[in-house]
């Protein structure tokens, strides 16, 4: 039986697309494809979310509202960027060029000094504080560019991106040290005392992935070591440029498990511990709160 939904929300990200159907306050049923606005032309955003959103009953009028790189200068359309400090979702949504859906795009938020964007984390951002009303401190979202949010009052105060991620996926694809990371796991021991490493002496960052691949020649060391101390030290130089952010504060991450619990270890290990929020649930509770803001306002 196809579903009719009150509303849809949809993460468009730069290499994945998810649709929600919402029903009655709550998720009724889920889609997702591979057509993330990074691979599209902006002709190809409409034919993209047809062919996902043909198994539901869904109109002209029915209520769209997304986030992530849809929004982007590359997306279907610009939702321009809001500058902080602000709410989480401050400005209002920008629609989308199109007859066939009701498409409404959050958008980002940008820093001045030093310069910063984040597209789509605002949305989890706006998520994390309506199921936790009340609370201040200090949001990492680990990803591909890893955001590090200070937030007060329900406001996003400042924010700082760190590029772990990508410098990770690079070095460990690109780079001499791909024939020594090929391991799918890692040996915890080690995570832990190249953070410590990483966190004493950022400087030496260069010099330390390098000798991954030396120590592989010369010793033999195991991939999963290898993979080990390249996440430990790129975690631990972004830790030590980070740490006016998270020394100190009460510290949330929202992540799926894989990218979140690095993270969580490796400030457990200087004292900071921290409570890890599943990033899909705080994209669907920022996305409702998205909703409920542009419905209100109509």
């Amino acid at each position: 039986m196809s579903i009719t939904p009150d509303w849809i929300a949809l993460d468009w990200g730069s290499s994945n697309l998810r649709a929600w159907a919402m029903k009655d306050g709550r998720a009724e049923a889920n889609v997702q494809s591979a057509d993330g606005a990074g691979g599209l032309i902006r002709d190809g955003f409409e034919p993209a979310l047809a062919e996902l959103l043909g198994v539901w009953n869904v109109t002209a009028r029915t209520p769209i509202i997304a986030c992530g790189m849809v929004g982007s200068r590359q997306g279907w359309v610009e939702a321009p960027y809001h500058p902080v400090p602000c709410p989480p979702l401050a400005q209002g949504t920008t629609p989308a060029p199109s007859e066939k859906f009701n498409l409404q795009i959050i958008a980002g938020l940008r820093q001045t000094t030093p310069s910063d964007v984040m597209r789509g984390e605002e949305t989890q951002i706006a998520g994390f504080l309506a199921l936790n009303p009340e609370w201040d401190g200090v949001i990492c979202l680990p990803g591909t560019h890893t955001k590090w949010v200070q937030v007060s009052a329900g406001e996003v105060v400042s924010f700082q991106t760190y590029m772990s991620g990508e410098l990770f996926a690079l070095l460990a694809g690109q780079s001499v040290l791909r024939h020594s990371v090929t391991a799918d796991n890692w040996d915890q021991p080690t995570f832990d005392f190249t953070v410590e490493e990483a966190l004493s002496k950022p400087e030496k960052l260069a010099a330390r992935l390098f000798a991954i691949r030396a120590d592989d020649l010369l010793d033999g060391t195991s991939p999963a070591i290898g993979r080990a101390r390249l996440s430990g030290l790129l975690i631990g130089a972004e830790l030590a440029a980070a740490r006016p952010y998270w020394l100190g504060t009460n510290i949330a991450i929202i992540g799926a498990e894989g990218a979140a619990t690095p993270y969580a270890r490796a400030l457990q290990t200087q004292g900071a511990p921290a409570t890890i929020a599943d990033a899909e649930r705080m994209t669907l509770a920022g996305l409702t709160a998205a909703y409920r803001t542009w419905r209100d306002a109509r």
